[in-house]
C-alpha cells in the first residue's frame, strides 16, 4: 500500500481573538497520495493558509494529527522538524522571499548549503533548474533587477533544488498579472508532474485551480467539497 505524502486526522486550529474563539480549521480529515496535484480553494478566511501552514510545520493544530511523509509533525523535535521542512517540503509563496543581497545563483544554492550539499552539486542543480525555468541568462543578477514573474520562477527553482517530494504553494500568482500568472502556473505544474512531486496549491483563482488534478473547497474551516478535476475544468484552465 502506498504511504500518503500527507494525512490529516481530525485536525482543528482554534485561536482567540479577544473574547471570540476563531475556528480557522474544524475537524479536517485529508489524505493526499504521492504525486498528486491538489488545489485548495475557498473565500478569504476559509482556512486555506492555515491548512498549508500546518502541513508545512509552520504552525501547530489545536487538536488532531498532521503526518507528512510518514512522520507525525507534533512528535518531531525542533531539529528533526527543521530537517524535514528542508529536505521534504519546498515552499513557494505569494511574496517571493528572495534575499536581495544574493544573486539568483546564490539564492538558488542557499537551501543546498543549509542542507550540507556540496558546492559543486548545488551549482549543478542550480544551473539545471535555472535552465528549466528559463533563467539561465540571469544567474548573476540580483532580485531587484528581475520582474515579478522572473522572481517567482527563481523561487520555484529554489523550492525544487533539494528535490523535495512535496511542494507547497500559497497564492504563488497573487502578485502577478494574468499573462505572467498563466506562464508561471504552466511552469509550476509542468515541473511538478515531470518530477512526480506532490503539489499543494492554495489559490483564490479558478484558473489556477483548474490546473490541478483534484480540488478541495474549504468553507468556515471545513472541507465543503473534494473532487477530481474534470476534463472540462482542465481545458478551461489552459485556454
Amino acid at each position: 500500500m502506498t504511504v500518503p505524502i500527507i494525512r490529516l486526522e481530525a485536525v482543528s486550529r482554534h485561536y482567540q481573538d479577544g473574547e471570540r474563539t476563531v475556528r480557522a480549521l474544524d475537524g479536517v480529515d485529508l489524505t493526499v497520495p504521492p504525486g498528486e496535484t491538489l488545489a485548495l480553494t475557498g473565500r478569504s478566511g476559509s482556512g486555506k493558509s492555515t491548512l498549508l501552514h500546518l502541513i508545512g510545520g509552520l504552525d501547530w493544530p489545536s487538536s488532531g494529527t498532521v503526518t507528512v511523509a510518514g512522520q507525525a509533525l507534533q512528535s518531531l523535535s525542533d531539529g528533526a522538524l527543521t530537517a524535514l521542512r528542508l529536505r521534504t517540503i519546498g515552499f513557494v509563496f505569494q511574496f517571493f522571499h528572495l534575499i536581495p543581497t544574493l544573486t539568483v545563483l546564490e539564492n538558488l544554492t542557499l537551501p543546498a548549503e543549509l542542507a550540507g550539499l556540496g558546492g559543486a552539486e548545488a551549482r549543478r542543480r542550480a544551473h539545471r533548474l535555472a535552465e528549466a525555468v528559463e533563467m539561465s541568462a540571469h544567474l548573476g543578477k540580483y532580485p531587484e533587477r528581475l520582474s515579478g514573474g522572473e522572481q517567482q520562477r527563481v523561487a520555484i527553482a529554489r523550492a525544487l533544488l533539494l528535490e523535495p517530494p512535496l511542494l507547497v504553494a500559497d497564492e504563488p500568482t497573487g502578485n502577478l498579472d494574468s499573462e505572467t500568472a498563466a506562464r508561471v502556473l504552466d511552469l509550476l505544474f509542468g515541473l511538478a508532474r515531470a518530477r512526480g512531486t506532490t503539489l499543494l496549491l492554495a489559490t483564490h483563482s479558478d484558473e489556477a485551480a483548474r490546473h490541478a488534478a483534484r480540488r478541495i473547497v474549504l468553507h468556515d474551516g471545513r472541507i465543503a467539497e473534494d473532487r477530481k478535476t474534470t476534463i472540462d475544468d482542465a481545458v478551461g484552465g489552459r485556454r
